[in-house]
Protein backbone atom coordinates (compact mmCIF):
# COMPACT_ATOMS: atom_id res chain seq x y z
CA UNK A 1 0.00 0.00 0.00
CA UNK A 2 1.44 3.36 -1.02
CA UNK A 3 0.93 6.71 0.69
CA UNK A 4 -2.29 8.63 0.18
CA UNK A 5 -2.28 10.61 -3.05
CA UNK A 6 -4.02 13.82 -3.98
CA UNK A 7 -4.58 12.55 -7.52
CA UNK A 8 -4.28 9.21 -9.28
CA UNK A 9 -4.43 9.47 -13.07
CA UNK A 10 -5.52 6.42 -15.06
CA UNK A 11 -4.09 6.57 -18.57
CA UNK A 12 -0.63 7.67 -19.71
CA UNK A 13 -1.45 9.21 -23.07
CA UNK A 14 -1.01 12.90 -24.02
CA UNK A 15 -3.92 14.05 -21.82
CA UNK A 16 -2.79 11.93 -18.87
CA UNK A 17 0.67 13.45 -19.27
CA UNK A 18 -0.86 16.94 -19.40
CA UNK A 19 -2.69 16.20 -16.14
CA UNK A 20 0.54 14.98 -14.54
CA UNK A 21 2.34 18.17 -15.58
CA UNK A 22 -0.37 20.32 -14.00
CA UNK A 23 -0.29 18.24 -10.81
CA UNK A 24 3.45 18.72 -10.55
CA UNK A 25 3.17 22.48 -11.16
CA UNK A 26 0.54 22.76 -8.42
CA UNK A 27 2.53 20.59 -5.96
CA UNK A 28 -0.15 17.90 -5.88
CA UNK A 29 0.92 14.42 -4.82
CA UNK A 30 0.07 12.31 -7.89
CA UNK A 31 0.81 9.18 -9.87
CA UNK A 32 -0.11 7.99 -13.36
CA UNK A 33 -0.96 4.36 -14.08
CA UNK A 34 -0.77 3.18 -17.70
CA UNK A 35 -1.57 -0.40 -18.66
CA UNK A 36 0.73 -0.38 -21.68
CA UNK A 37 3.59 1.61 -23.13
CA UNK A 38 3.80 5.37 -22.72
CA UNK A 39 1.19 6.90 -25.05
CA UNK A 40 0.01 3.38 -25.76
CA UNK A 41 -2.64 4.39 -28.30
CA UNK A 42 -0.17 6.49 -30.30
CA UNK A 43 2.34 3.65 -30.12
CA UNK A 44 -0.22 1.34 -31.75
CA UNK A 45 -1.00 3.77 -34.59
CA UNK A 46 0.31 2.88 -38.08
CA UNK A 47 4.07 3.37 -38.35
CA UNK A 48 3.82 5.96 -41.13
CA UNK A 49 0.82 7.89 -39.81
CA UNK A 50 0.74 11.67 -40.19
CA UNK A 51 -1.48 13.70 -37.85
CA UNK A 52 -4.23 15.93 -39.19
CA UNK A 53 -3.33 18.53 -36.54
CA UNK A 54 -0.24 20.70 -36.73
CA UNK A 55 2.49 20.20 -34.14
CA UNK A 56 1.66 23.30 -32.07
CA UNK A 57 -1.88 22.00 -31.56
CA UNK A 58 -0.47 18.81 -30.04
CA UNK A 59 1.70 20.68 -27.54
CA UNK A 60 0.92 20.36 -23.85
CA UNK A 61 1.59 22.92 -21.15
CA UNK A 62 3.15 25.28 -23.69
CA UNK A 63 6.17 23.01 -24.23
CA UNK A 64 7.24 23.51 -27.88
CA UNK A 65 6.75 20.63 -30.27
CA UNK A 66 9.06 21.02 -33.27
CA UNK A 67 8.47 18.73 -36.25
CA UNK A 68 10.09 18.51 -39.67
CA UNK A 69 6.83 19.45 -41.35
CA UNK A 70 3.77 21.37 -40.09
CA UNK A 71 1.87 18.09 -39.56
CA UNK A 72 3.95 15.75 -37.41
CA UNK A 73 4.30 12.00 -37.75
CA UNK A 74 3.57 9.27 -35.22
CA UNK A 75 7.28 8.88 -34.45
CA UNK A 76 7.75 12.62 -33.89
CA UNK A 77 4.77 12.69 -31.52
CA UNK A 78 6.11 9.74 -29.52
CA UNK A 79 9.50 11.43 -29.28
CA UNK A 80 7.88 14.67 -28.09
CA UNK A 81 5.78 13.08 -25.36
CA UNK A 82 8.72 10.88 -24.24
CA UNK A 83 10.87 13.99 -23.85
CA UNK A 84 8.17 15.80 -21.90
CA UNK A 85 7.86 12.89 -19.45
CA UNK A 86 11.57 12.28 -18.96
CA UNK A 87 12.69 15.91 -18.80
CA UNK A 88 10.00 16.74 -16.21
CA UNK A 89 10.54 13.48 -14.30
CA UNK A 90 6.84 12.72 -14.16
CA UNK A 91 5.64 9.90 -11.89
CA UNK A 92 4.28 7.42 -14.42
CA UNK A 93 4.01 3.67 -13.86
CA UNK A 94 3.86 1.76 -17.15
CA UNK A 95 2.50 -1.74 -17.79
CA UNK A 96 0.35 -1.49 -14.67
CA UNK A 97 -3.32 -2.28 -15.29
CA UNK A 98 -5.97 -0.99 -12.90
CA UNK A 99 -8.06 -3.94 -11.72
CA UNK A 100 -10.61 -2.28 -9.45
CA UNK A 101 -11.57 1.01 -7.85
CA UNK A 102 -13.63 1.36 -4.69
CA UNK A 103 -14.45 4.36 -2.53
CA UNK A 104 -14.70 4.51 1.22
CA UNK A 105 -15.60 7.81 2.85
CA UNK A 106 -13.53 10.40 0.96
CA UNK A 107 -10.78 8.10 -0.34
CA UNK A 108 -10.60 5.95 -3.43
CA UNK A 109 -8.78 2.65 -3.19
CA UNK A 110 -7.23 1.67 -6.50
CA UNK A 111 -5.97 -1.88 -6.94
CA UNK A 112 -3.64 -2.58 -9.83
CA UNK A 113 -1.88 -5.77 -10.87
CA UNK A 114 1.19 -4.53 -8.97
CA UNK A 115 0.05 -2.43 -6.03
CA UNK A 116 -2.77 -0.76 -4.09
CA UNK A 117 -3.13 3.01 -3.88
CA UNK A 118 -5.31 5.43 -1.95
CA UNK A 119 -6.21 8.76 -3.49
CA UNK A 120 -8.52 11.67 -2.76
CA UNK A 121 -9.19 12.14 -6.47
CA UNK A 122 -9.05 10.12 -9.67
CA UNK A 123 -8.66 11.34 -13.25
CA UNK A 124 -9.71 8.90 -15.98
CA UNK A 125 -8.01 9.69 -19.29
CA UNK A 126 -8.06 6.28 -20.93
CA UNK A 127 -9.00 7.30 -24.47
CA UNK A 128 -10.91 5.00 -26.80
CA UNK A 129 -8.45 2.96 -28.87
CA UNK A 130 -8.48 -0.28 -26.88
CA UNK A 131 -11.87 -1.72 -27.86
CA UNK A 132 -12.59 -2.10 -31.60
CA UNK A 133 -16.11 -2.05 -32.97
CA UNK A 134 -16.59 -5.58 -34.23
CA UNK A 135 -18.16 -6.66 -37.50
CA UNK A 136 -20.02 -9.44 -35.64
CA UNK A 137 -19.90 -11.84 -38.57
CA UNK A 138 -18.92 -15.51 -38.80
CA UNK A 139 -15.18 -15.94 -39.21
CA UNK A 140 -14.18 -12.67 -37.53
CA UNK A 141 -12.07 -14.67 -35.08
CA UNK A 142 -9.86 -16.12 -37.83
CA UNK A 143 -6.14 -15.33 -37.61
CA UNK A 144 -6.23 -13.43 -40.91
CA UNK A 145 -8.57 -10.79 -39.42
CA UNK A 146 -7.27 -7.76 -37.53
CA UNK A 147 -8.84 -4.53 -36.25
CA UNK A 148 -5.53 -2.67 -36.16
CA UNK A 149 -3.16 -1.75 -38.98
CA UNK A 150 0.57 -1.26 -38.37
CA UNK A 151 2.39 -1.44 -41.71
CA UNK A 152 1.98 -2.64 -45.29
CA UNK A 153 4.81 -5.14 -45.72
CA UNK A 154 2.97 -8.26 -44.43
CA UNK A 155 0.29 -7.72 -47.08
CA UNK A 156 2.57 -7.67 -50.13
CA UNK A 157 1.23 -10.07 -52.84
CA UNK A 158 -1.89 -10.67 -50.73
CA UNK A 159 -5.56 -10.13 -51.52
CA UNK A 160 -6.60 -7.72 -48.77
CA UNK A 161 -10.03 -6.44 -47.77
CA UNK A 162 -9.92 -3.11 -45.95
CA UNK A 163 -13.22 -2.48 -44.18
CA UNK A 164 -14.11 1.16 -43.53
CA UNK A 165 -13.75 4.57 -45.18
CA UNK A 166 -12.04 6.66 -42.48
CA UNK A 167 -8.53 8.10 -42.50
CA UNK A 168 -7.08 4.89 -41.09
CA UNK A 169 -8.81 2.73 -43.73
CA UNK A 170 -7.75 5.01 -46.58
CA UNK A 171 -4.15 5.19 -45.37
CA UNK A 172 -4.00 1.39 -45.05
CA UNK A 173 -5.50 0.84 -48.50
CA UNK A 174 -3.07 3.22 -50.21
CA UNK A 175 0.01 1.92 -48.38
CA UNK A 176 -0.81 -1.74 -49.03
CA UNK A 177 -1.51 -1.08 -52.72
CA UNK A 178 1.82 0.73 -53.05
CA UNK A 179 3.62 -2.20 -51.43
CA UNK A 180 2.18 -4.67 -53.91
CA UNK A 181 -1.03 -5.81 -52.22
CA UNK A 182 -4.31 -6.30 -54.08
CA UNK A 183 -6.76 -4.12 -52.16
CA UNK A 184 -10.54 -4.13 -52.02
CA UNK A 185 -12.24 -1.55 -49.81
CA UNK A 186 -15.56 -2.58 -48.27
CA UNK A 187 -17.52 0.57 -47.42
CA UNK A 188 -20.90 0.58 -45.69
CA UNK A 189 -21.79 4.03 -47.04
CA UNK A 190 -21.96 5.48 -50.57
CA UNK A 191 -18.52 7.11 -50.60
CA UNK A 192 -15.21 7.62 -48.81
CA UNK A 193 -15.62 9.33 -45.41
CA UNK A 194 -16.04 13.10 -45.20
CA UNK A 195 -13.28 13.42 -42.57
CA UNK A 196 -10.53 11.93 -44.75
CA UNK A 197 -7.48 14.22 -44.79
CA UNK A 198 -7.80 16.73 -47.61
CA UNK A 199 -4.34 16.01 -49.01
CA UNK A 200 -5.11 12.26 -49.16
CA UNK A 201 -8.61 12.34 -50.66
CA UNK A 202 -7.53 13.04 -54.29
CA UNK A 203 -5.12 10.12 -54.08
CA UNK A 204 -7.70 7.56 -52.94
CA UNK A 205 -10.39 8.93 -55.27
CA UNK A 206 -8.07 8.63 -58.26
CA UNK A 207 -6.87 5.12 -57.33
CA UNK A 208 -10.47 3.96 -57.07
CA UNK A 209 -11.46 5.72 -60.30
CA UNK A 210 -8.64 4.13 -62.28
CA UNK A 211 -9.30 0.69 -60.77
CA UNK A 212 -5.99 0.31 -58.95
CA UNK A 213 -7.93 -0.10 -55.69
CA UNK A 214 -11.31 -1.80 -55.87
CA UNK A 215 -14.11 -0.26 -53.81
CA UNK A 216 -17.45 -1.85 -52.94
CA UNK A 217 -19.77 0.92 -51.67
CA UNK A 218 -23.06 0.43 -49.81
CA UNK A 219 -21.66 -2.97 -48.93
CA UNK A 220 -20.74 -5.03 -45.89
CA UNK A 221 -19.08 -8.34 -45.11
CA UNK A 222 -21.48 -11.17 -44.30
CA UNK A 223 -18.97 -13.97 -43.69
CA UNK A 224 -15.22 -14.52 -43.54
CA UNK A 225 -13.69 -17.82 -44.56
CA UNK A 226 -10.11 -19.07 -44.86
CA UNK A 227 -9.68 -18.13 -48.52
CA UNK A 228 -12.62 -15.84 -49.25
CA UNK A 229 -15.13 -13.34 -47.91
CA UNK A 230 -18.82 -12.99 -48.72
CA UNK A 231 -19.94 -9.41 -49.27
CA UNK A 232 -23.48 -8.06 -49.36
CA UNK A 233 -23.77 -5.43 -52.13
CA UNK A 234 -26.70 -3.53 -53.66
CA UNK A 235 -26.64 -6.13 -56.46
CA UNK A 236 -26.73 -9.07 -54.04
CA UNK A 237 -24.20 -11.22 -52.19
CA UNK A 238 -20.90 -12.15 -53.78
CA UNK A 239 -17.85 -14.13 -52.69
CA UNK A 240 -14.38 -12.82 -53.49
CA UNK A 241 -10.94 -14.40 -52.93
CA UNK A 242 -9.24 -13.08 -49.82
CA UNK A 243 -6.05 -13.58 -47.80
CA UNK A 244 -6.49 -10.92 -45.10
CA UNK A 245 -9.16 -8.67 -43.61
CA UNK A 246 -8.30 -5.36 -41.95
CA UNK A 247 -11.47 -4.13 -40.25
CA UNK A 248 -10.92 -0.46 -39.43
CA UNK A 249 -14.48 0.28 -38.36
CA UNK A 250 -13.68 2.41 -35.34
CA UNK A 251 -13.11 2.03 -31.60
CA UNK A 252 -14.88 2.94 -28.39
CA UNK A 253 -14.06 3.80 -24.77
CA UNK A 254 -14.23 1.14 -22.09
CA UNK A 255 -17.76 1.85 -20.94
CA UNK A 256 -17.78 -1.19 -18.66
CA UNK A 257 -14.89 0.29 -16.69
CA UNK A 258 -16.62 3.67 -16.42
CA UNK A 259 -19.85 2.17 -15.13
CA UNK A 260 -17.91 0.04 -12.64
CA UNK A 261 -16.63 3.33 -11.20
CA UNK A 262 -20.22 4.55 -10.82
CA UNK A 263 -20.12 7.00 -13.74
CA UNK A 264 -23.55 7.48 -15.30
CA UNK A 265 -23.81 7.20 -19.12
CA UNK A 266 -26.49 8.56 -21.42
CA UNK A 267 -28.56 5.91 -23.17
CA UNK A 268 -28.14 7.03 -26.76
CA UNK A 269 -24.43 7.90 -27.11
CA UNK A 270 -23.04 6.65 -23.79
CA UNK A 271 -21.86 10.16 -22.93
CA UNK A 272 -20.67 10.21 -19.31
CA UNK A 273 -22.25 12.51 -16.76
CA UNK A 274 -19.77 15.26 -15.87
CA UNK A 275 -19.65 18.97 -15.06
CA UNK A 276 -18.20 20.82 -18.06
CA UNK A 277 -16.90 23.60 -15.81
CA UNK A 278 -14.83 21.27 -13.60
CA UNK A 279 -14.72 17.95 -15.54
CA UNK A 280 -15.88 16.20 -12.35
CA UNK A 281 -18.24 13.28 -12.98
CA UNK A 282 -21.35 12.41 -11.02
CA UNK A 283 -18.99 10.55 -8.66
CA UNK A 284 -17.45 13.11 -6.31
CA UNK A 285 -13.69 13.30 -6.77
CA UNK A 286 -13.69 11.35 -10.04
CA UNK A 287 -12.76 13.47 -13.06
CA UNK A 288 -12.81 12.73 -16.79
CA UNK A 289 -10.34 14.06 -19.34
CA UNK A 290 -9.88 13.75 -23.08
CA UNK A 291 -11.77 11.81 -25.70
CA UNK A 292 -13.52 9.62 -23.12
CA UNK A 293 -15.83 12.57 -22.41
CA UNK A 294 -17.53 12.13 -25.77
CA UNK A 295 -18.92 8.64 -25.31
CA UNK A 296 -19.43 7.03 -28.71
CA UNK A 297 -18.79 10.43 -30.34
CA UNK A 298 -15.08 9.69 -30.56
CA UNK A 299 -14.50 12.48 -33.09
CA UNK A 300 -15.69 15.17 -30.68
CA UNK A 301 -12.57 15.45 -28.51
CA UNK A 302 -8.95 15.48 -29.68
CA UNK A 303 -5.60 16.26 -28.08
CA UNK A 304 -5.81 19.83 -29.36
CA UNK A 305 -9.19 20.68 -27.80
CA UNK A 306 -9.04 18.53 -24.65
CA UNK A 307 -5.54 19.36 -23.38
CA UNK A 308 -7.20 22.21 -21.44
CA UNK A 309 -8.98 19.60 -19.31
CA UNK A 310 -5.77 19.14 -17.31
CA UNK A 311 -5.74 22.68 -15.98
CA UNK A 312 -9.50 22.75 -15.39
CA UNK A 313 -9.31 19.56 -13.32
CA UNK A 314 -6.27 20.46 -11.26
CA UNK A 315 -7.59 23.98 -10.58
CA UNK A 316 -10.79 22.45 -9.18
CA UNK A 317 -8.88 19.92 -7.06
CA UNK A 318 -6.60 22.62 -5.68
CA UNK A 319 -9.61 24.82 -4.93
CA UNK A 320 -11.20 21.99 -2.93
CA UNK A 321 -7.99 21.39 -0.99
CA UNK A 322 -7.68 25.08 -0.13
CA UNK A 323 -11.30 25.21 1.00
CA UNK A 324 -10.86 22.16 3.24
CA UNK A 325 -7.77 23.68 4.84
CA UNK A 326 -9.64 26.92 5.60
CA UNK A 327 -12.58 25.08 7.14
Amino acid sequence: MEENLDVLIIGGGPIGIACALQCKKKNLNYKVLEKGALCNSLFNYPLNMTFFSTSEKLEIDGIPFISNNPKPTRNEALEYYRRVVTSHELHIHLYETVLSVTKENELFQITSQKNTYRSKNIVVSTGFYDIPKLLNVPGENLAKVTHYYKEAHPYTLQKVAVVGASNSAVDAALEIWRKGGEVTMIVRGPHIGDRVKYWVRPDIDNRIKEGSIAAMFNSEILQIEAESITVKTPEGSTAIPNDAVIALTGYQPNFTFLTSLGVQLSEEKQIPNYNEKTMESNVKGLYLAGVICGGTETHKWFIENSRVHAQIITDDILHKIEESEVS
